[in-house]
């Protein structure tokens, strides 16, 4: 049944497939969209420790004289960093691929 309400027929005679967008059963939208806010939090979160503990590296690395653990603060900062660009910009990246998911 789902091919026949899927189809169209033109003006020559041929059938030709409509768009099948994807729908999300009834009250499940809710429950995704809170836990996709609870994941967004926690990476928010992820990348303050990351932060502070890469900033705590700096400091320890200054104060006992080792430079391997400074140069790994750094480090860390600058991942940080690309993860929040890429936190930024992925969702549209993604967005522009799939588009509105419809087959």
């Amino acid at each position: 049944m789902l091919s026949i309400l899927a189809t169209a027929q033109t003006a020559t005679g041929f059938l030709i497939p409509l768009a099948v967008c994807p729908l999300a059963p009834p009250g499940a939208q809710t429950q995704l969209d809170k836990l996709t806010g609870y994941v967004l939090w926690g990476v928010v979160a992820l990348f303050v420790v990351g932060v502070a503990v890469s900033i705590g590296a700096i400091v320890a690395g200054r104060v006992f004289h080792m430079q391997h653990a400074s140069k790994a603060g750094v480090v860390g900062i600058v991942v940080v960093i690309l993860a929040a660009i890429a936190y930024v910009t992925m969702p549209s990246v993604v967005s522009g691929i799939l588009g509105t998911g419809c087959i």
